[in-house]
């Protein structure tokens, strides 16, 4: 009884607050409360609300006072309500007036959007004028531009294969190794080589960086590294002139390296000693190896987790404790040799010797991981040595000489969970309406090893010891051109297409006299009402 009196005061309290908050009249505030008592004492006594005769209650125009639509909810809850909801369905919701529009374009779910997708934008892309909603907007409708127009440049320089290529947006660089054992830096734009590194003794066949380090790893077991120089407009300096302690090795592995990343406080590597390292940052020590049954071909970590693959499988481990989290077994036919992942780590893909793609969603249930496969592509006859993935596009790199985009916005079933985490899907029935490719790149020689791909460029090298870069930055405004042009035809044809009819309009008494004079000749013969053509008059005086 004293449970149902207190829940009975707490409902009449949030009424109460909500009905001042809705700036209601006192008098419509006594009268809720007085509605909302009898609803209560009817509950107590009889149990339904049904039991109560029509004849107590208060008029309609009382129960018009209560919550009326969505707006009159707290803020808070409306927050929480607006932050289940995906992009487009927020979108909609910001359509439907004028409160909830400038309510959801000032969401701060825009931002988490943003993040998941793409991370945090660069000070070149990121502006205090335009709210996150915009910014969002914009680089969902600047994901397009690799259906559209690209040039392609050729960046000469390495006199062996490409090994590894690394692409880094944020400082507009490209870093290239390989075969030559130097590492080169690219500008991005202008496609000019900015520095080489001395030889550094074999074969580089991985590179990774950010804004304060370069690491390149080599055949012969080290991690060479470069910090940044404060000052230098292209951060690193490679030759090693400047300054001295910029440069500097990391030995412990007792095979060659082909693999690295970096985050903000970990550095990763894998080798063909059959063996993923995880270095701290600061201290540039080693503080865990996760031990494989087979050569290591690639990794890629996020957040306290690293996913690596070694020989035909696939695994996850956690990197604080070193646990092995999920294992996946003969992934492909012969070696797994690629790996890319989503940036908020729940989606993983694999390529490998037999040519295929495939699609994987980790999933953390209860402090347990479990791996399902969500989508297969084969769209190489070759081996598949390299993805990349950038929101929503997922490139890969064979050995056939070809590089595959596959949208795999299509496949994601977007449904926003309490934690405000992504959770993506696909149904098992949906397994054959997967779509093939969206784009093959070809005219290359075999064997690319290495791709990365930004916002609106993709680059790779290969066999042919040339760097490619496809430049899709102008493809919207090429095709907002083309479309322009598409339509002033389509104008002056329609508008060429009325005269004609207004000139036939005018002209019709003439055509019927036209049609008429070939009925009933003038100048022909006036007896017979025979027309003769010159052809047979010739004739017949020529007989």
């Amino acid at each position: 009884m004293e449970f149902e009196r207190q829940e009975s005061n707490l409902v009449f309290n949030d009424l109460a607050n909500s009905s001042e908050t809705n700036r209601f009249s006192s008098n419509s505030i006594t009268e809720d409360l007085e509605l909302s008592k009898l609803v209560l004492d009817c509950n107590h006594k009889k149990g339904i609300l049904s039991s109560c005769s029509s004849k107590q209650l208060p008029p309609n125009d009382v129960l018009s006072n209560v919550w009326r639509s969505i707006i009159d909810l707290p803020p808070a809850l409306i927050s929480e309500i607006l932050n289940c909801l995906d992009p487009k369905e927020l979108g909609v919701v910001s359509c439907v007036s004028t409160i909830l529009h400038n309510i959801a374009a000032e969401h701060r779910v825009w931002k988490e959007f943003y993040c998941e997708r793409w991370g945090l934008p660069t000070a070149a892309r990121f502006s205090d004028e335009k709210s996150w909603k915009e910014l969002f907007v914009e680089r969902e409708y600047r994901s397009k531009t690799f259906l559209g127009r690209y040039s392609i440049d050729v960046l000469y320089g390495h006199t062996e294969a490409v090994r590894t290529v690394f692409l880094l947006a944020s400082a507009k660089l490209i870093f290239t190794a390989g075969y030559d054992s130097v590492v080169r830096m690219w500008d991005m734009e202008e496609g000019l080589s900015i520095a080489t590194s001395r030889p550094l003794g074999c074969t580089i066949r991985a590179v990774a960086a950010d804004t304060k380090l370069l690491i390149a790893g080599g055949t012969d077991g080290f991690i060479h590294c470069w910090k940044v120089v404060e000052g230098l407009k292209h951060l690193f300096d490679l030759k090693g002139v400047d300054k001295q302690n910029t440069e500097f090795r990391l030995w412990e592995h007792e095979g060659p390296i082909t693999s690295l990343a970096l985050d903000l406080t970990r550095l990763y590597s894998g080798s063909w000693d059959m063996t993923v390292r995880v270095w701290n940052r600061s201290t540039l020590k080693c503080t865990q190896i996760l031990r494989h049954g087979d050569w290591v071909w690639s990794l890629v970590p996020h957040d306290t987790t690293v996913a690596s693959t070694s020989g035909s499988d696939v695994y996850v481990w956690e990197t604080n404790s070193g646990t092995l989290l999920s294992v996946i077994h003969n992934v492909h036919v012969g070696y797994t040799y690629s790996l890319a992942r989503s940036r908020t780590g729940d989606f993983l893909f694999t390529g490998g010797e037999d040519g295929a793609v495939h699609m994987f969603e980790i999933i953390t249930e209860s402090k347990e991981h479990r791996v399902v496969q969500v989508a297969t592509w084969i769209p190489h006859s070759g081996a598949v040595y390299a993805l990349a993935f950038e929101f929503p596009w997922l490139v890969s790199a064979s050995g056939d000489g070809k590089l595959s985009l596959i949208d795999v916005r299509k496949l994601l079933r977007a449904s926003r969970r309490s934690l405000g985490k992504r959770v993506l899907g696909v149904k098992e029935s949906d397994q054959n309406a997967i779509e093939p490719p969206q784009r093959m790149l070809h005219g290359f020689g075999c064997n690319l090893f290495s791709v990365d791909i930004g916002a609106d460029r993709i680059v790779c090298g290969g066999e042919e010891g040339v760097v490619r870069t496809w430049n899709f930055s102008q493809a919207l405004e090429i095709e907002q051109r083309a479309r322009a042009l598409r339509g002033i035809r389509l104008e002056n044809r329609m508008r060429r297409r009325r005269l004609q009819i207004e000139m036939n309009g005018k002209g019709g008494r003439s055509d019927r006299c036209s049609v008429a004079a070939k009925k009933n000749p003038v100048n022909g013969d006036r007896n017979n009402s025979v027309w003769h053509s010159k052809r047979s008059i010739e004739s017949k005086v020529k007989t």
